[in-house]
């Protein structure tokens, strides 16, 4: 017994030091990529808007001011830009919140259906944050004066679609590494075993599916 633990007890430690120091390595690449999404979805996007919107002063002010919001609540109260956290505890409350910040932030007529109602888990709030980013980046981009958010509980997914008129592109064309899409849509939503589906085209608008699974019973 003596002789194993002197054969394999360094062994051993050393395996245990390289598992920890990669899955020290795997956190601050997770949290590397956060903070790269945080940057793209929100401080250069408003950058984009301002100067846009240059000859619109008090755009720009409203603009500014979203945007410090968010930069404090992300530097102060370590929650990232645009997450629902722990206002809301259920479906309608998270959505609700949505619609509210949203219309705040950007001006834009945000139109709900909901469907059904349950309370919110992590996965659930990923999927809500998602949600929130499809809905800025129409507000942004579209052109379009208001956007649709319908969700849905079913009993074992809950089902969100952010729809608009405006401009619209083409998927095929987005770069695979854009923020917007991949980190802040795709990815949130992907860690709780949840997906994204984005549809659009030139001309005719756009619509972004989100699923996510659920752990609980249907209220």
């Amino acid at each position: 017994m003596a002789a194993s633990v002197i054969i394999f007890g360094p062994w051993w430690l050393s395996l245990v030091r390289e598992l920890i120091a990669e899955r020290q390595a795997r956190a601050l690449a997770e949290e590397r990529a956060q903070m790269a999404a945080h940057v793209h979805d929100s401080v250069l996007q408003t950058l984009a808007l301002i100067q846009r919107s240059a000859d619109d002063p008090q755009n720009v002010v409203r603009l500014a001011r979203a945007q410090e919001r968010e930069l404090r609540a992300w530097l102060f109260e370590g929650r990232p830009p645009g997450a629902i956290g722990e206002d809301a505890t259920m479906l309608a409350e998270g959505v609700g919140l949505l619609q509210r910040q949203v219309e705040a932030d950007h001006g834009i007529t945000v139109q709900v259906v909901l469907v059904g109602d349950c309370e919110l888990d992590d996965a659930l709030r990923a999927l809500l944050d998602a949600a929130r980013e499809a809905t800025v980046n129409a507000a942004k981009w579209s052109g379009a004066d208001q956007v649709s958010v319908y969700a849905e509980v079913e009993p074992h997914t809950v089902m969100l679609y952010v729809r608009d008129r405006g401009r619209g592109f083409d998927p095929d064309a987005v770069p695979d590494d854009r923020q917007g899409i991949a980190q802040s849509i795709r990815a949130r939503v992907a860690r709780f075993g949840g997906s994204a589906v984005v549809r659009s085209a030139p001309g005719e608008g756009a619509e972004v599916q989100l699923s996510m699974p659920r752990r609980e019973r249907v209220k």
